[in-house]
Formats: structure tokens, C-alpha cells, sequence
């Protein structure tokens, strides 16, 4: 196992210039030590609207028809990619997307009124480890390659960072959130079992945007990573910050 950690921060800690000084000085103190998925969703939407297209969901989920699929290519893989890329210049960033070296492959979920929006299906990690190697920050967006088309497909970033931990065989996964912890009833968990995350999204207490890092915490304890952590930037650089989600709590196989 590779003791790597994956990163993962959504569209709106990446405006947060107290995220990124936060990442570039894990990065320095520690060359090699992660890989940071990304996403971007947000900045997506303005993308959509300016080319006269509405954004759609389903059930949280962005339908992203074959023209989207370019708008997401420019805005995740191409606007937010680099400006990231930009930001951590200290840190010696380099850009990439899922459909790089194999890094992301996906197949489509099961609700086709979505489109081409996939589910990880592998991600190989040789291209992660050449960068990491040659002490390069890997920023990766989320976007996959298709294992039916050759094509690309959307993929949720925190579905993208749980496939990229269990291929590197990460020794943690942390997903930076603009809340400090995962809530229940409006107080903070310091952690919390597999069964109880179950029973969170189950009943309605998590909701919104917790539902998909909930989901992406059970894959990844599911397929080996041994600890999850949601938070936010604190938990970048402090391993005690956040919910930890624990593998040894994990019994069978998410449904």
C-alpha cells in the first residue's frame, strides 16, 4: 500500500483562498503525501446558463445530455483544473482529468434520463504514482473515461476521489466540505459507523450534498480504504478534524 492520502474539495471551498493556503502548506511539508480530486459544480451551472442551457437534476444528480458533456470537459477539466493548477503552482501542481492514462474509468449509471453521467467502474493508478514520484501534485477533475464508448462521462467528485483511493490503496480519504463535520440534529459527530451512515441517509438526516460523501465514504471502506474523514479545510491538515468514518466499523458491502 502506497501511503498516500486522496483529497477531495467541492466547487465552493475552492473559492475559499484560506482552502487553498491550507493545501499548498500540507503539500510543503509533506512533498508526495496526496492527490486532490476537485469539483466544480457551481461554476458548471454558469457555464450551462451562458450557452442558453438550463441545468437539470434527478434526484441531485446533473443530467448531462452529449453537448453538456463538452460544457463539463471545459469548465472541470479545463477553467477549475487550472486555476487550481495555478494556485498551487508553489507545490509543483499538475492538471489532469479522469480520462488521463486511465486514471478514471466509468461505466453509465443506471438511470438513463441522466445521460452521460457515470458510476466509477476502475481507476488505474500508475499515472498518479509517475507524478507523485517525480514530486508532482496531482489535481484531478472529475471527469471519466467511458468503459463503453471510449467517450467521457460525468462522474461525482466524491464517487471520483473514493474510485481514486481505492486504486492508489490510500491510507485515508478526506473530503473537504464547507462544514466542519458531518451534523445530526445540528450537533457535530467526531465519528461515526458505516451502519449509522446507512441509517443517516435512510431517514433524512443527512441530506443534500452530505448524501453523496456519505455514499462515497461507504464505497471507498467497502473496497479497502481504511478512514474516511468529512470536513473542512482543518481536516486538510489536522487528522483529528471532521467526522472520521471508520473502516473497522464497516460490516458487508453498501447496498
Amino acid at each position: 500500500m502506497i501511503h498516500v492520502r486522496v483529497l477531495k474539495i467541492g466547487g465552493r471551498p475552492q473559492q475559499d483562498p484560506a482552502v487553498l493556503d491550507a493545501l499548498r502548506l500540507a503539500w510543503l511539508a509533506a512533498p508526495g503525501s496526496f492527490v486532490l480530486v476537485h469539483g466544480g459544480g457551481d461554476e458548471l451551472s454558469t457555464l450551462q446558463r451562458a450557452f442558453g442551457r438550463e441545468p437539470q437534476f434527478i434526484a441531485g444528480r446533473r443530467v448531462t445530455d452529449d453537448a453538456d458533456i463538452d460544457l463539463v470537459r471545459m469548465t472541470l477539466s479545463g477553467a477549475a483544473n487550472k486555476r487550481l493548477v495555478s494556485a498551487l503552482a508553489d507545490a509543483r501542481a499538475v492538471g489532469i482529468s479522469g480520462e488521463d492514462g486511465g486514471v478514471l474509468r466509468a461505466v453509465r449509471t443506471s438511470d438513463q434520463a441522466l445521460g452521460r453521467v457515470g458510476v466509477p467502474a476502475a481507476s488505474d493508478p500508475a499515472l498518479l504514482r509517475l507524478l507523485l514520484s517525480a514530486g508532482h501534485l496531482p489535481v484531478v477533475s472529475p471527469v471519466a473515461q467511458s468503459t463503453e464508448d471510449g467517450g467521457a462521462y460525468n462522474v461525482n467528485g466524491d464517487d471520483a476521489a473514493a474510485a481514486i483511493a481505492v486504486g492508489l490503496g490510500a491510507s485515508e480519504l478526506v473530503l473537504v466540505s464547507d462544514v466542519a463535520a458531518v451534523l445530526d440534529h445540528g450537533a457535530p459527530l467526531a465519528s461515526l459507523t458505516a451502519e449509522d451512515a446507512r441509517a443517516m441517509i435512510a431517514d433524512g438526516r443527512a441530506s443534500g450534498g452530505m448524501v453523496p460523501k456519505l455514499d462515497a465514504a461507504l464505497l471507498a471502506l467497502a473496497r479497502g480504504v481504511p478512514r474516511v474523514r468529512i470536513g473542512n479545510l482543518t481536516a486538510i491538515h489536522s487528522r483529528e478534524a471532521g467526522t472520521v468514518v471508520h473502516a473497522a466499523a464497516f460490516e458487508g458491502s453498501p447496498q
